[in-house]
Protein backbone atom coordinates (compact mmCIF):
# COMPACT_ATOMS: atom_id res chain seq x y z
CA UNK A 1 0.00 0.00 0.00
CA UNK A 2 2.71 2.42 0.95
CA UNK A 3 6.18 3.37 -0.06
CA UNK A 4 7.04 3.34 3.63
CA UNK A 5 7.34 0.37 5.94
CA UNK A 6 3.91 -0.64 7.36
CA UNK A 7 3.07 1.06 10.63
CA UNK A 8 1.35 -0.84 13.39
CA UNK A 9 -1.70 0.89 14.86
CA UNK A 10 0.23 1.94 17.96
CA UNK A 11 3.01 3.61 15.97
CA UNK A 12 0.55 5.33 13.64
CA UNK A 13 -1.46 6.70 16.54
CA UNK A 14 1.60 8.04 18.37
CA UNK A 15 3.14 10.15 15.62
CA UNK A 16 1.78 13.14 13.75
CA UNK A 17 2.07 12.77 10.00
CA UNK A 18 2.55 15.85 7.86
CA UNK A 19 0.11 16.66 5.07
CA UNK A 20 2.83 16.05 2.50
CA UNK A 21 3.79 12.68 3.98
CA UNK A 22 0.21 11.47 3.96
CA UNK A 23 -0.39 12.63 0.40
CA UNK A 24 2.84 10.97 -0.76
CA UNK A 25 1.71 7.76 0.94
CA UNK A 26 -1.65 7.90 -0.81
CA UNK A 27 -0.19 8.60 -4.25
CA UNK A 28 2.44 5.88 -3.87
CA UNK A 29 -0.38 3.33 -3.66
CA UNK A 30 -2.27 4.61 -6.70
CA UNK A 31 -1.76 3.10 -10.12
CA UNK A 32 -3.38 4.64 -13.20
CA UNK A 33 -6.27 2.60 -14.55
CA UNK A 34 -5.57 0.31 -17.49
CA UNK A 35 -6.33 1.86 -20.90
CA UNK A 36 -9.39 0.77 -22.85
CA UNK A 37 -10.85 1.73 -26.22
CA UNK A 38 -14.06 3.74 -26.04
CA UNK A 39 -16.45 5.28 -28.50
CA UNK A 40 -16.18 9.07 -28.67
CA UNK A 41 -19.08 10.06 -26.44
CA UNK A 42 -18.15 7.40 -23.90
CA UNK A 43 -14.62 8.81 -23.83
CA UNK A 44 -15.70 12.28 -22.69
CA UNK A 45 -13.82 13.24 -19.54
CA UNK A 46 -11.23 10.51 -20.06
CA UNK A 47 -7.49 10.92 -20.65
CA UNK A 48 -5.90 9.96 -23.97
CA UNK A 49 -3.08 7.42 -23.75
CA UNK A 50 -1.86 7.86 -27.33
CA UNK A 51 -0.98 10.70 -29.67
CA UNK A 52 -3.64 11.18 -32.32
CA UNK A 53 -2.46 12.39 -35.74
CA UNK A 54 -4.58 13.85 -38.50
CA UNK A 55 -5.26 11.34 -41.33
CA UNK A 56 -6.85 13.88 -43.69
CA UNK A 57 -6.55 17.64 -44.04
CA UNK A 58 -9.25 19.84 -42.51
CA UNK A 59 -11.09 21.08 -44.40
CA UNK A 60 -10.46 18.34 -46.95
CA UNK A 61 -11.24 20.65 -49.90
CA UNK A 62 -11.50 24.36 -50.70
CA UNK A 63 -14.98 25.44 -49.63
CA UNK A 64 -17.16 28.50 -49.29
CA UNK A 65 -17.45 30.38 -46.00
CA UNK A 66 -20.57 32.23 -47.23
CA UNK A 67 -23.85 31.68 -49.03
CA UNK A 68 -23.38 33.43 -52.38
CA UNK A 69 -21.98 32.96 -55.86
CA UNK A 70 -18.76 31.30 -56.98
CA UNK A 71 -17.16 33.54 -59.59
CA UNK A 72 -14.03 34.31 -61.56
CA UNK A 73 -12.41 37.48 -60.21
CA UNK A 74 -11.92 39.00 -63.68
CA UNK A 75 -15.67 38.88 -64.26
CA UNK A 76 -16.49 41.03 -61.22
CA UNK A 77 -13.58 43.46 -61.39
CA UNK A 78 -14.88 47.03 -61.06
CA UNK A 79 -18.45 45.89 -60.28
CA UNK A 80 -20.65 48.41 -58.47
CA UNK A 81 -24.33 49.03 -57.76
CA UNK A 82 -24.40 51.51 -60.63
CA UNK A 83 -22.54 49.23 -63.01
CA UNK A 84 -23.08 45.65 -61.80
CA UNK A 85 -21.40 42.65 -63.37
CA UNK A 86 -24.07 40.54 -65.03
CA UNK A 87 -23.24 36.80 -64.94
CA UNK A 88 -25.00 33.70 -66.18
CA UNK A 89 -25.95 31.32 -63.34
CA UNK A 90 -25.08 27.75 -64.35
CA UNK A 91 -26.35 25.83 -61.34
CA UNK A 92 -26.23 25.21 -57.60
CA UNK A 93 -23.36 23.89 -55.50
CA UNK A 94 -24.66 22.68 -52.15
CA UNK A 95 -22.74 21.25 -49.20
CA UNK A 96 -22.09 17.61 -49.97
CA UNK A 97 -22.22 18.11 -53.74
CA UNK A 98 -20.37 15.50 -55.73
CA UNK A 99 -20.25 16.46 -59.41
CA UNK A 100 -19.40 20.14 -59.72
CA UNK A 101 -20.13 22.50 -62.59
CA UNK A 102 -17.18 24.30 -64.14
CA UNK A 103 -17.42 28.07 -63.91
CA UNK A 104 -16.34 29.65 -67.21
CA UNK A 105 -15.92 33.28 -68.25
CA UNK A 106 -19.05 35.33 -67.59
CA UNK A 107 -20.55 32.60 -65.43
CA UNK A 108 -21.36 32.04 -61.75
CA UNK A 109 -22.67 29.19 -59.63
CA UNK A 110 -24.88 29.59 -56.59
CA UNK A 111 -22.88 28.19 -53.67
CA UNK A 112 -23.80 27.42 -50.08
CA UNK A 113 -21.67 27.66 -46.94
CA UNK A 114 -19.41 24.63 -46.66
CA UNK A 115 -19.87 23.60 -50.28
CA UNK A 116 -16.76 22.81 -52.34
CA UNK A 117 -15.45 25.56 -54.60
CA UNK A 118 -16.23 24.47 -58.17
CA UNK A 119 -13.55 24.29 -60.89
CA UNK A 120 -12.88 27.60 -62.57
CA UNK A 121 -14.13 29.70 -59.66
CA UNK A 122 -11.60 31.85 -57.82
CA UNK A 123 -13.71 33.60 -55.18
CA UNK A 124 -17.14 33.74 -53.58
CA UNK A 125 -19.26 36.87 -53.49
CA UNK A 126 -21.83 36.88 -50.67
CA UNK A 127 -25.44 36.91 -51.78
CA UNK A 128 -25.83 40.31 -50.07
CA UNK A 129 -23.41 41.73 -52.71
CA UNK A 130 -25.83 40.67 -55.46
CA UNK A 131 -29.45 40.96 -56.50
CA UNK A 132 -29.92 37.25 -55.78
CA UNK A 133 -31.02 36.72 -59.38
CA UNK A 134 -34.17 38.78 -58.91
CA UNK A 135 -33.22 41.68 -61.12
CA UNK A 136 -33.78 44.10 -58.24
CA UNK A 137 -31.61 45.63 -55.52
CA UNK A 138 -29.36 43.99 -52.96
CA UNK A 139 -30.64 40.61 -51.80
CA UNK A 140 -31.07 39.73 -48.14
CA UNK A 141 -30.74 36.02 -48.82
CA UNK A 142 -31.30 33.23 -51.28
CA UNK A 143 -34.67 31.81 -52.19
CA UNK A 144 -34.74 28.16 -51.02
CA UNK A 145 -33.93 25.77 -53.85
CA UNK A 146 -37.07 23.71 -53.15
CA UNK A 147 -39.30 26.78 -53.49
CA UNK A 148 -37.61 28.25 -56.55
CA UNK A 149 -35.48 25.74 -58.45
CA UNK A 150 -35.25 28.23 -61.28
CA UNK A 151 -32.94 30.28 -58.98
CA UNK A 152 -30.12 27.98 -60.08
CA UNK A 153 -30.32 29.46 -63.55
CA UNK A 154 -30.82 32.81 -65.22
CA UNK A 155 -28.70 35.83 -64.45
CA UNK A 156 -27.28 37.46 -61.32
CA UNK A 157 -26.08 41.01 -60.93
CA UNK A 158 -22.98 41.42 -58.74
CA UNK A 159 -22.55 44.83 -57.11
CA UNK A 160 -19.05 44.51 -55.65
CA UNK A 161 -15.70 43.19 -56.81
CA UNK A 162 -14.01 40.27 -55.07
CA UNK A 163 -10.33 39.46 -54.67
CA UNK A 164 -8.95 36.01 -55.38
CA UNK A 165 -9.79 33.50 -52.61
CA UNK A 166 -12.28 35.87 -50.99
CA UNK A 167 -14.64 33.93 -48.70
CA UNK A 168 -12.90 30.67 -49.52
CA UNK A 169 -11.70 28.35 -46.75
CA UNK A 170 -8.57 26.69 -48.08
CA UNK A 171 -7.98 22.96 -47.93
CA UNK A 172 -5.90 22.18 -44.82
CA UNK A 173 -6.32 25.67 -43.35
CA UNK A 174 -7.40 24.08 -40.04
CA UNK A 175 -4.99 21.12 -39.86
CA UNK A 176 -2.86 19.27 -42.37
CA UNK A 177 -2.65 15.51 -42.79
CA UNK A 178 0.08 14.20 -40.49
CA UNK A 179 -0.28 17.01 -37.95
CA UNK A 180 -0.60 16.14 -34.27
CA UNK A 181 -4.29 16.51 -33.45
CA UNK A 182 -4.19 15.67 -29.74
CA UNK A 183 -1.31 14.59 -27.51
CA UNK A 184 -1.37 11.72 -25.05
CA UNK A 185 -2.44 13.03 -21.65
CA UNK A 186 -5.18 15.27 -23.06
CA UNK A 187 -8.47 15.27 -21.17
CA UNK A 188 -11.25 14.84 -23.72
CA UNK A 189 -13.83 17.61 -23.47
CA UNK A 190 -16.43 18.66 -26.06
CA UNK A 191 -13.96 20.53 -28.33
CA UNK A 192 -11.57 17.57 -28.36
CA UNK A 193 -14.43 15.16 -29.10
CA UNK A 194 -15.42 17.44 -31.99
CA UNK A 195 -11.90 17.37 -33.43
CA UNK A 196 -11.70 13.59 -33.18
CA UNK A 197 -15.01 13.25 -34.99
CA UNK A 198 -13.92 15.77 -37.64
CA UNK A 199 -10.83 13.73 -38.52
CA UNK A 200 -12.85 10.53 -38.68
CA UNK A 201 -11.96 8.86 -35.38
CA UNK A 202 -14.91 6.88 -34.02
CA UNK A 203 -13.06 5.50 -31.00
CA UNK A 204 -9.90 6.24 -28.99
CA UNK A 205 -7.73 4.57 -26.37
CA UNK A 206 -8.09 6.26 -23.01
CA UNK A 207 -7.84 5.64 -19.31
CA UNK A 208 -11.45 5.35 -18.14
CA UNK A 209 -12.95 7.70 -15.58
CA UNK A 210 -12.41 6.21 -12.11
CA UNK A 211 -15.43 4.79 -10.31
CA UNK A 212 -15.57 6.31 -6.83
CA UNK A 213 -17.94 5.01 -4.17
CA UNK A 214 -18.73 7.39 -1.29
CA UNK A 215 -20.16 6.16 2.02
CA UNK A 216 -21.05 8.27 5.04
CA UNK A 217 -21.36 6.73 8.48
CA UNK A 218 -23.39 7.69 11.51
CA UNK A 219 -26.68 6.56 13.10
CA UNK A 220 -27.60 10.24 13.47
CA UNK A 221 -27.71 10.83 9.71
CA UNK A 222 -31.00 11.30 7.86
CA UNK A 223 -31.41 11.58 4.11
CA UNK A 224 -32.45 15.00 2.75
CA UNK A 225 -36.20 15.10 2.16
CA UNK A 226 -36.99 13.02 5.22
CA UNK A 227 -38.11 14.34 8.60
CA UNK A 228 -35.58 15.01 11.33
CA UNK A 229 -36.09 13.29 14.67
CA UNK A 230 -34.50 14.43 17.92
CA UNK A 231 -30.71 14.20 17.78
CA UNK A 232 -30.51 13.65 14.02
CA UNK A 233 -29.03 15.73 11.21
CA UNK A 234 -29.14 15.58 7.45
CA UNK A 235 -26.40 13.69 5.63
CA UNK A 236 -24.55 16.34 3.65
CA UNK A 237 -21.11 14.75 3.45
CA UNK A 238 -21.96 11.96 1.05
CA UNK A 239 -23.62 14.43 -1.31
CA UNK A 240 -20.70 16.85 -1.11
CA UNK A 241 -18.06 14.19 -1.70
CA UNK A 242 -19.96 12.42 -4.48
CA UNK A 243 -20.32 15.78 -6.23
CA UNK A 244 -16.65 16.59 -5.61
CA UNK A 245 -15.60 13.23 -7.06
CA UNK A 246 -17.65 13.92 -10.17
CA UNK A 247 -16.13 17.39 -10.40
CA UNK A 248 -12.66 15.82 -10.23
CA UNK A 249 -13.45 13.67 -13.27
CA UNK A 250 -14.74 10.46 -11.69
CA UNK A 251 -17.96 8.51 -12.03
CA UNK A 252 -19.32 8.72 -8.49
CA UNK A 253 -21.72 6.48 -6.60
CA UNK A 254 -23.25 7.63 -3.33
CA UNK A 255 -24.28 5.08 -0.74
CA UNK A 256 -26.85 6.11 1.88
CA UNK A 257 -25.59 6.65 5.41
CA UNK A 258 -24.54 3.48 7.22
CA UNK A 259 -25.46 3.17 10.89
CA UNK A 260 -22.81 2.92 13.60
CA UNK A 261 -22.38 -0.83 13.37
CA UNK A 262 -19.00 -2.24 12.38
CA UNK A 263 -20.29 -5.43 10.80
CA UNK A 264 -22.89 -3.61 8.73
CA UNK A 265 -20.27 -1.16 7.50
CA UNK A 266 -17.81 -3.92 6.69
CA UNK A 267 -20.37 -5.85 4.64
CA UNK A 268 -21.54 -2.67 2.89
CA UNK A 269 -17.99 -1.86 1.84
CA UNK A 270 -17.44 -5.42 0.61
CA UNK A 271 -20.64 -5.19 -1.45
CA UNK A 272 -19.42 -1.97 -3.09
CA UNK A 273 -16.03 -3.31 -4.16
CA UNK A 274 -17.44 -4.69 -7.40
CA UNK A 275 -18.05 -1.18 -8.75
CA UNK A 276 -15.22 0.76 -7.10
CA UNK A 277 -11.80 1.85 -8.27
CA UNK A 278 -11.63 3.97 -5.11
CA UNK A 279 -13.66 3.95 -1.90
CA UNK A 280 -14.20 7.01 0.28
CA UNK A 281 -15.79 6.93 3.72
CA UNK A 282 -16.59 9.89 5.91
CA UNK A 283 -16.96 9.78 9.67
CA UNK A 284 -15.92 7.23 12.26
CA UNK A 285 -12.13 7.69 12.15
CA UNK A 286 -11.49 9.48 15.45
CA UNK A 287 -11.18 8.05 18.96
CA UNK A 288 -14.83 7.91 20.04
CA UNK A 289 -16.63 4.78 21.21
CA UNK A 290 -18.78 4.79 18.07
CA UNK A 291 -16.09 5.46 15.48
CA UNK A 292 -17.02 2.38 13.48
CA UNK A 293 -14.78 2.88 10.44
CA UNK A 294 -11.71 2.23 12.55
CA UNK A 295 -13.42 -0.68 14.23
CA UNK A 296 -14.63 -2.19 10.96
CA UNK A 297 -11.44 -1.77 8.96
CA UNK A 298 -8.61 -2.02 11.47
CA UNK A 299 -9.05 -5.78 11.42
CA UNK A 300 -8.70 -5.92 7.65
CA UNK A 301 -4.94 -5.53 7.62
CA UNK A 302 -2.04 -7.64 8.63
CA UNK A 303 1.56 -7.81 7.55
CA UNK A 304 1.03 -9.87 4.40
CA UNK A 305 -1.03 -7.76 2.00
CA UNK A 306 -1.18 -10.43 -0.70
CA UNK A 307 -2.67 -12.92 1.71
CA UNK A 308 -5.11 -10.78 3.63
CA UNK A 309 -6.44 -8.63 0.78
CA UNK A 310 -5.41 -5.24 2.07
CA UNK A 311 -4.19 -3.07 4.91
CA UNK A 312 -5.52 0.03 6.67
CA UNK A 313 -3.63 2.63 8.67
CA UNK A 314 -5.38 5.19 10.84
CA UNK A 315 -3.24 8.19 11.68
CA UNK A 316 -3.24 11.74 12.93
CA UNK A 317 -2.08 14.54 10.68
CA UNK A 318 -0.53 17.85 11.63
CA UNK A 319 -3.36 19.82 10.02
CA UNK A 320 -6.53 21.67 10.90
CA UNK A 321 -9.22 20.75 10.06
CA UNK A 322 -8.86 17.06 9.25
CA UNK A 323 -6.50 15.67 11.89
CA UNK A 324 -7.81 12.06 11.91
CA UNK A 325 -7.33 10.21 8.63
CA UNK A 326 -7.38 6.63 7.43
CA UNK A 327 -5.87 5.14 4.32
CA UNK A 328 -5.23 1.71 2.91
CA UNK A 329 -6.37 -0.95 0.48
CA UNK A 330 -9.15 -3.43 0.81
CA UNK A 331 -10.43 -6.53 -0.94
CA UNK A 332 -8.82 -9.01 -3.33
CA UNK A 333 -7.93 -6.28 -5.85
CA UNK A 334 -6.40 -4.05 -3.17
CA UNK A 335 -8.85 -1.25 -3.91
CA UNK A 336 -7.66 2.03 -2.37
CA UNK A 337 -9.82 3.35 0.48
CA UNK A 338 -9.55 6.79 2.06
CA UNK A 339 -11.33 7.24 5.37
CA UNK A 340 -12.07 10.90 6.03
CA UNK A 341 -13.29 12.63 9.21
CA UNK A 342 -16.99 13.31 9.63
CA UNK A 343 -17.13 17.03 10.29
CA UNK A 344 -18.32 18.59 7.02
CA UNK A 345 -15.47 21.05 6.49
CA UNK A 346 -12.87 18.51 7.64
CA UNK A 347 -14.32 16.02 5.20
CA UNK A 348 -14.32 18.42 2.25
CA UNK A 349 -10.85 19.81 2.92
CA UNK A 350 -9.53 16.26 3.25
CA UNK A 351 -11.13 15.38 -0.07
CA UNK A 352 -9.44 18.31 -1.82
CA UNK A 353 -6.04 17.50 -0.34
CA UNK A 354 -6.00 13.71 -0.66
CA UNK A 355 -8.93 12.20 -2.58
CA UNK A 356 -8.94 14.55 -5.54
CA UNK A 357 -5.23 13.91 -6.24
CA UNK A 358 -5.89 10.17 -5.96
CA UNK A 359 -8.69 10.40 -8.53
CA UNK A 360 -6.51 12.41 -10.90
CA UNK A 361 -3.69 9.89 -10.47
CA UNK A 362 -6.06 7.04 -11.35
CA UNK A 363 -6.91 8.97 -14.51
CA UNK A 364 -3.22 9.05 -15.42
CA UNK A 365 -2.80 12.81 -15.10
CA UNK A 366 0.59 14.22 -14.15
CA UNK A 367 -0.80 17.34 -12.47
CA UNK A 368 -3.07 16.03 -9.72
CA UNK A 369 -3.50 18.99 -7.36
CA UNK A 370 -5.55 22.17 -7.53
CA UNK A 371 -3.74 25.28 -8.78
CA UNK A 372 -2.49 27.68 -6.12
CA UNK A 373 -1.48 31.33 -6.09
CA UNK A 374 0.06 33.79 -3.64
CA UNK A 375 -2.28 36.45 -2.31
CA UNK A 376 -2.29 39.13 0.39
CA UNK A 377 -4.60 38.63 3.37
CA UNK A 378 -7.46 41.13 3.42
CA UNK A 379 -8.86 41.11 6.96
CA UNK A 380 -9.69 43.43 9.86
CA UNK A 381 -7.41 41.59 12.26
CA UNK A 382 -4.71 38.97 12.40
CA UNK A 383 -5.64 35.32 11.89
CA UNK A 384 -4.49 32.85 14.54
CA UNK A 385 -3.30 29.34 13.75
CA UNK A 386 -2.24 26.46 16.04
CA UNK A 387 1.49 25.85 16.30
CA UNK A 388 2.72 22.76 14.49
CA UNK A 389 -0.45 22.42 12.36
CA UNK A 390 -0.99 23.38 8.75
CA UNK A 391 -4.28 25.24 8.79
CA UNK A 392 -6.69 25.47 5.89
CA UNK A 393 -9.13 28.37 6.14
CA UNK A 394 -11.97 29.11 3.77
CA UNK A 395 -11.40 32.20 1.66
CA UNK A 396 -12.69 34.41 -1.12
CA UNK A 397 -10.01 35.18 -3.69
CA UNK A 398 -9.95 38.41 -5.70
CA UNK A 399 -7.69 37.93 -8.71
CA UNK A 400 -7.86 41.58 -9.74
CA UNK A 401 -6.51 42.90 -6.43
CA UNK A 402 -4.43 39.82 -5.59
CA UNK A 403 -6.06 39.51 -2.17
CA UNK A 404 -7.92 36.83 -0.26
CA UNK A 405 -10.51 37.38 2.49
CA UNK A 406 -11.60 34.91 5.18
CA UNK A 407 -15.08 33.41 4.89
CA UNK A 408 -16.55 32.27 8.19
CA UNK A 409 -14.55 31.00 11.13
CA UNK A 410 -12.21 28.06 11.57
CA UNK A 411 -14.87 25.66 12.91
CA UNK A 412 -15.01 22.34 11.06
CA UNK A 413 -18.82 22.32 11.09
CA UNK A 414 -19.41 25.61 9.22
CA UNK A 415 -21.00 24.37 5.99
CA UNK A 416 -22.54 27.74 5.08
CA UNK A 417 -19.13 29.41 5.08
CA UNK A 418 -17.74 26.64 2.90
CA UNK A 419 -20.54 27.17 0.37
CA UNK A 420 -19.48 30.80 -0.09
CA UNK A 421 -15.74 30.15 -0.34
CA UNK A 422 -13.83 29.69 -3.57
CA UNK A 423 -10.42 28.95 -2.11
CA UNK A 424 -8.46 27.61 0.83
CA UNK A 425 -5.96 29.85 2.63
CA UNK A 426 -2.96 27.83 3.78
CA UNK A 427 -1.22 28.81 7.01
CA UNK A 428 2.08 26.90 7.42
CA UNK A 429 2.87 24.79 10.47
CA UNK A 430 5.44 27.25 11.83
CA UNK A 431 3.13 30.29 11.62
CA UNK A 432 0.79 31.09 14.52
CA UNK A 433 -0.44 34.51 13.39
CA UNK A 434 -1.04 36.05 9.98
CA UNK A 435 -1.27 39.84 9.90
CA UNK A 436 -3.46 41.71 7.38
CA UNK A 437 -1.46 42.29 4.20
CA UNK A 438 0.74 39.25 4.74
CA UNK A 439 1.11 36.92 1.74
CA UNK A 440 -0.39 33.43 1.86
CA UNK A 441 -0.62 30.42 -0.39
CA UNK A 442 -4.17 30.15 -1.70
CA UNK A 443 -5.54 26.92 -3.19
CA UNK A 444 -8.15 27.74 -5.85
CA UNK A 445 -11.22 25.53 -5.66
CA UNK A 446 -13.13 26.84 -8.67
Amino acid sequence: MSSRAPQDSGQAAQRLWSVDEHLADVLAAIRPLEPIELQLLDAQGCVLVEDVTVPVALPPFDNSSMDGYAVRTADVQGASEEFPAVLTVIGDVAAGSGELPTVGPGQAARIMTGAPLPPGAEAVVPVEWTDGGTGGGAAAGMTPASAAPEGAGGEVRVHRAAEARAHVRARGSDVQAGDLALAAGTVLGPPQIALLAAIGRGAVRVRPRPRVVVLSTGSELVQPGESLAAGTIYDSNSFALAAAARDAGAISYRVGAVADDAETLRSTIEDQLIRADLLVTTGGVSVGAYDVVKEALSSVGGTDEEADGGRMDFRKLAMQPGKPQGFGTIGPDHTPLLALPGNPVSSYVSFELFVRPAIRALMGLADVSRPSVRAALKADKALGSPAGRRQFLRGKYDAESGTVSPVGGSGSHLIAALAHADSLMVVPEDVTSVEPGAELEVVLLG
